[in-house]
């Protein structure tokens, strides 16, 4: 018989998240990680003295005895070595058992609920994440009920990226856009370059020298009318920039694909993040599911099935965030039959249906596949996909509304930058004239709730975004994380 467990996890020494990771692959020995909370970055309590915590609760379902589940996640610390030092001293890792079923236990070894659950918002916090509605089976109230009681301010939330660990609600996140392509859109492809790595590397240095938050590298062109890039060639073209770049800077490296087999190599040169242009459609299905197949299948696999997709288990695997976007545009995935671009971008057309509503639609189903394929909650993020396969008065609805999203419960990334929409509503701007209509939308995609711009002009947007952080700070109405 299957038991459903919520499991504590803390570490607040040496590589945190690594840690919190490795403990996460160590109990897929004995339970199937269903779900995981938020990432939270907290104070220690009673022992005050020592570092930040990292803590989040995982949801797991396992057929061991609650003393049979205590005595394997002790054995999952010692194996991380866990060393005993003082009560509530530092540590690299802390297993906790929260709840088990709606059992109450009480033994020498063992207290389920955990004693602690109604008094901390390090556990509470990360259990609101997963369950709100959960009743605590000794004290009658709901997860909700016990963090209203507690009064409490969230506490931060946060992303390993690598060894790097971003906070979010601390201001706008730039992501610079490095178009390794002849063919971009917006004009500013270096592959057409004499040396493409050293112009990569040199606007990659003016981006960090603004204040770039991440560097996107893509190697692609998915602008409407798109050619085909064959995946060689686009290995090429990305693989030795990220390379020159992870060797010459310190910024977090993104791989702009939706090809496995390029973001893998990309992984492997250096980038620290996925961000998935393809809405979770495989590009090429028996690539992704062979790929799974060779890679210790989903982190959640003992749970069921998961449903394939190479991008997400690939990211599960190498434990690093991954861009979820809604895309309904075409994609090149393989050589045309006939003509050598791809078709005219589509879009809904039917006033009957609500965009939002079709957007959230589309993302609650990538998130889903995320969770199946066994990436943790906090690397998971998501795009609305503006600029593909969406017209005017959808971007138009989509802007205006995008705090709707924010429900979903996650981070939001806000791609806009020279869109060819921009144009249209700017009355016909061509695209080395939209950065103006760039920062508009920004501006207005902040205020309601993105966490991440991704641009060309780095340093004005950013600046505008500074502007828009400290008119957002002062507004008594706005909570320190919006999708809480």
């Amino acid at each position: 018989m299957s038991h459903s467990a919520f499991i504590a996890l803390g570490s607040n020494v040496g590589n945190r998240a690594g840690h919190l990771h490795r403990a996460l692959d160590a109990m897929s020995a004995y339970a199937a990680v269903e779900e995981s909370s938020h990432l939270y970055e907290t104070v220690p309590i009673l022992v005050t003295e020592q570092p930040l915590f990292l803590n989040a609760v995982c949801k797991v379902s396992t057929h061991l005895t609650p003393a049979e589940l205590l005595a394997a996640v002790k054995q999952t610390e010692d194996s991380l070595g866990r060393r005993k030092t003082v009560r509530y001293g530092p540590r690299e890792i802390d297993l906790d058992i929260l709840f088990y079923d709606d059992s109450v236990v009480e033994t020498a070894d063992l207290t389920i609920p955990h004693v602690g659950i109604p008094e901390r918002d390090f556990v509470l916090a990360p259990l609101m994440d997963l369950d709100k509605e959960l009743r605590h089976p000794c004290l009658g109230a709901t997860v909700r009920e016990l963090w209203e009681r507690l009064q409490a301010p969230v506490p931060p939330r946060v992303m390993p990226i690598g060894e790097r660990l971003w906070h979010w609600g601390q201001g706008v996140k730039v992501m610079g856009i490095l178009n390794i392509t002849p063919d971009s859109f917006s004009g500013d492809g270096l592959a057409g370059a004499p040396d493409t790595v050293a112009a990569a590397l040199a606007q990659a240095r003016e981006f960090v020298a603004a204040g770039a938050d991440v560097l996107d590298i893509g190697g692609y062109s998915t602008r409407p009318g798109h050619s085909y890039v064959d995946v060689e060639d686009e290995i090429g073209r990305v693989v030795p920039v990220t390379a020159a770049l992870h060797a010459a800077l310190e910024i977090p490296l993104s791989v702009d694909t939706f090809r496995v087999e390029v973001a893998e190599k990309a992984l492997d040169a250096g980038a620290a993040w996925l961000n998935d242009v393809s809405g979770q459609r495989p590009a090429d299905q028996a690539t992704a599911t062979a790929l799974i197949a060779d890679t210790e299948t989903s982190r959640s696999s003992l749970h069921g099935p998961p449903a394939p997709n190479g991008m997400a288990a690939l990211s599960a695997r190498r434990r690093v965030p991954l861009v979820l976007m809604h895309n309904r545009a075409p994609l090149q995935t393989g050589p045309p039959a006939g003509d050598p671009q791809s078709g005219p971008e589509k879009a809904l057309n039917d006033r009957s249906q609500d965009i939002v509503a079709v957007v959230r639609q589309g993302l609650a189903a990538a998130l889903e596949s995320a969770r199946l394929n066994g990436v943790p909650r906090w690397h998971r993020i998501i795009d609305p996909g503006i600029g593909f396969g969406k017209t005017p008065a959808e971007h138009a609805a989509l802007i205006s509304r995008l705090d709707e999203l924010q429900a979903l419960g996650y981070p939001l990334l806000f791609g806009c930058s020279r869109k060819g929409f921009l144009g249209k509503m700017a009355g016909g701007a061509p695209v080395d004239e939209r950065l103006p209509g760039t920062i508009a939308a920004n501006s207005l995609a902040v205020e309601r709730g993105a966490q991440i711009v991704r641009v060309h002009d780095v340093r004005e947007n950013l600046q505008a975004m500074r502007v828009v952080d400290a008119i957002l700070a002062g507004s008594r109405d706005r909570p320190p994380t919006a999708y809480f």
